[in-house]
Parts: C-alpha cells; structure tokens; sequence
C-alpha cells in the first residue's frame, strides 16, 4: 500500500512539473486546480479545446452537458470526438477521450439539455461556468441561473471568422446581459453561417485559461472587457463593457 502511494505521489509530480516548476503556481496552486470543480455547457467546437485543456491542467471534476450526438460534420471542429464515434453521445465521447488523457479527473456527465427546470440543480455543484453553447436561448440561461448563485461564467462565442470572450462574474462586473438586453436579430447559426473549423479551438483556449485565472486566482480576468478576435485578419480588439444599472438580471448583485 505504502509503494502504491508512493507511486500516485511521483506520478502526480510527474504528470504536473511544468505547473509545480512556475511559482504563480506551484504545489499550492496544482492542489487548488485538483479541487475545483468546473462545469462546460457543451462539447462541441468551444467545449472541446477547453475541456481536453482543463482535463490536462489537472482540475478535479469537470462536468459536461450535452444532449447532441456525434455527426460527421462535428469532427471538423469538435475535436473531443472522433469518426468511429459517430452517433454515440456527445458526452459519452468526450468522456472517453478525457479519461483517457487523464484519468485523475472525475468527469461528470450530463447527456441532456439545460432547461430552467434542471439548471439550477446542475450548476449550483460548480464552481463556475464554461459557456460552449451555441444559441441565445442558452447563454441567457446559463447567465441568468450563475447571477442567481453568484458563479461566475467564463463565457464564449463564435460566428463564421470571429470570436469573442469575457468573464461574467456577479458583483463584479456585468452580466451577459448588460450588454445583450435582448437576442440580436437575424443572427445565423454556425450549421446555417459555416465556421472556420480552427477558430472554436482559439476561443476555447482562452477560456480554458481564464477558467484556470479564476481558480489560481492569477492575472486580470475579462471582467467588464470583452475579447474580439478576427482570424482572417489575426486581430485582437478589446471593448470594455459596463454594467446596466438598470439590468433586470444583475442590478441587485
């Protein structure tokens, strides 16, 4: 048994001395990743880079939903999944491949859709939220259950060449909606648009990393800023974004 300790133990240094060697990290802060608990709403284009990062940082439980299978034209971008995976869950699939990464992270998953009825219960066991979604519908669901819980959402879009990223954090900067009161019109979905199948990896990376801010507690976070990248023109542009004081959402946090 004593041996078998002392396995994990070399092992667990093993598998995270580039982390263990920066000292904003360190042991303090590995151990810190090993106890957070992050939960990715889809995994799809943005949920996949972010979730194979996560997973390979070492934090302790990631959980996943998403009710989709897994369809050809999804391994252009998804890349948790592969082609002898096609028609098997979405988070069956992408449990296989994390496990497989790294088998120190408990993958919880949710083969559903996040509904008003089941989101409270599910988001509550997080410590924050990594918005992959890809609709409207969704990301107002996501944001209005986190301000109620007062979790933060690491939160990302994509749209045919473009992405964006900001951190919602209630009580500490605005919310999805102060700067979305309401849907954009006539705004086309990515089966409907296309996407450029590199671009969701771009925009789930960066929030994989300042999923890992938060955690650290490192770095200044997009709180109130939001991140725009152009991938035809390799541009990043940064816009600040303030609170509505009036939001229906967030005004009281």
């Amino acid at each position: 048994m004593m041996n078998s300790n002392l396995q994990e133990i070399k092992e667990w240094y093993g598998r995270y001395a580039r982390h263990i060697d920066l000292p904003e990290v360190g042991e303090k802060g590995q151990l810190q990743l090993a106890k957070a608990k992050v939960l990715i709403v889809g995994a799809g284009g943005l949920g996949s880079p972010a979730a194979l990062y996560l997973t390979a940082a070492g934090v302790g439980t990631l959980g996943i939903v998403d009710s989709d299978r897994v369809d050809l034209s999804n391994l252009q971008r998804q890349i948790l999944h592969t082609t002898d995976r096609i028609g098997k869950s979405k988070t069956d699939s992408a449990k296989e491949t994390l496990v497989a990464l790294n088998p120190g992270v408990a993958i919880q998953t949710y083969p559903i859709r996040l509904d008003a009825e089941n989101a409270g219960a599910i988001l509550k066991s997080y410590d924050m939220i990594l918005d992959g979604s890809d609709n409207f519908a969704t990301r107002y669901l996501i944001n209005d259950t986190a301000v109620r819980l007062k979790k933060p959402v690491i939160h990302g879009s994509i749209y045919r060449f473009e992405g964006q990223v900001s951190v919602f954090w209630p009580g500490k900067g605005p919310c999805y909606r102060c700067i979305y009161p309401e849907p954009p019109e006539e705004v086309l979905s990515c089966s409907q648009a296309g996407v450029l199948g590199i671009l969701p990896g771009t925009i789930g990376l960066l929030q994989a990393t300042e999923a890992i801010k938060v955690i650290l507690d490192k770095g200044n976070l997009l709180i109130g800023r939001l991140l725009c990248y152009d991938a035809l023109r390799t541009e990043f542009k940064e816009i600040k974004i303030k609170r509505d004081p009036g939001c229906p959402c967030c005004s009281q946090c």
